[in-house]
């Protein structure tokens, strides 16, 4: 199944017009805003997100109705699964696993 995860714009990339930090539910990501140059939002704006890109602006009360029906389909988990794999503390974990020694099997 498509997951379509509603998520809050927090802050623009200055390096990057076109990348956002994104809020879902407290997990932050990266997130292409390319596909909404026409109607670029800002910080404050609600975007819903498919594999890393947001794919429309829609209302806090869309958000909200968004993860209450990915709750009631049993997708939520799947829908933050999601959001987790590339999150931005991705980065800082790989981080910590690259100084840790692996011990050979």
């Amino acid at each position: 199944m498509c997951l379509a995860i509603p998520g809050k714009v927090i802050e623009l990339d200055s390096q990057n017009a076109l990348q956002a930090i994104v809020d879902v539910v407290g997990v932050r990501r990266k997130v292409d805003l390319g596909l909404l140059q026409d109607a670029p939002p800002v910080p404050g704006d609600w975007v819903l997100i498919h594999v890393g890109f947001a794919m429309s602006k829609i209302s806090e009360a869309d958000a909200a109705d968004q993860m209450r029906t990915l709750t009631m389909l049993g997708e939520a988990e799947a829908a933050m699964q999601e959001v987790r794999g590339y999150g931005l503390e991705n980065k800082q974990n790989e981080q910590q696993d690259q100084s840790v020694p692996r011990l050979k099997q």
